[in-house]
């Protein structure tokens, strides 16, 4: 059986009981069960008897989709979060004819318990309104934080390879320019960690390359 193993971080791959071709098409289970049809790319890494592959679901399932559809979710619960905000405070209005005039309460009176009731019930559905509005707030932000990820361009993406070819040509670029140019250093470490970007997107455009690039 095909399973999932951790690569890097955000990528996932195929650990397989025996080899596979690229551009074969596997199935892959997850520690839950379910069976994901995937493309074979590289091969990389081998132990223990067992094949590790870069994969790429068939259907085009990956993060920025994930992303996308956890928006997705939390905008719909943040809409009911709102309704349901919207439904309390309009139970809340209940003898608000009666309420403004803010007679006071006829302590021993018949209506007393009614008046206090009233109060009551109206004070419950107006803290419910304010909660059900800040569950509200929550999911929107939150969507929007993963609408903002849902383009995003990771290590388990075959076109990672252009994105860190980008990244580096342009941590390199910066590297030299504060290199070169003393003067345009904000800080005493900003080429120390013009430097640090370099070699991160030098590892990740490496990393691309073993996941996705062609191989001999």
């Amino acid at each position: 059986m095909n399973t999932y193993a951790k690569y890097c971080p955000n990528v996932y791959v195929a650990k397989c009981e025996q080899e596979y071709q690229k551009g074969d098409v596997i199935q892959v289970q997850t520690k839950y069960g379910k069976e994901n049809d995937c493309i074979v790319f590289n091969l990389v890494h081998k132990a223990n008897g067992a094949f590790y592959y870069s994969i790429v679901r068939e259907d085009g399932f990956d993060s920025r989709q994930w992303a996308a559809n956890r928006a997705a979710r939390l905008s719909n619960a943040a809409a009911n979060a709102e309704k349901k905000s919207t439904q309390y405070w309009e139970a809340a209005q209940e003898g608000k004819d009666f309420l403004v005039l803010a007679e006071p309460i006829k302590v021993g009176h018949h209506s007393e318990k009614r008046h206090r009731a009233l109060i009551d019930r109206n004070w419950n559905r107006m803290a419910k309104c304010v909660e059900a509005s800040d569950k509200a707030e929550t999911y929107e932000e939150r969507a929007a934080y993963w609408e903002s990820r849902a383009n995003d361009i990771n290590l388990s993406m075959p076109e990672s390879i252009d994105f860190y070819v980008h990244k580096l040509e342009q941590a390199t670029r910066e590297h030299e320019e504060l290199k070169n140019h003393p003067e345009k250093r904000s800080h005493s470490y900003s080429l120390t960690y013009a430097k640090k970007a370099v070699n991160e997107a030098k590892k990740n455009f490496e990393t691309a390359l073993k996941l996705w690039g062609e191989t001999e």
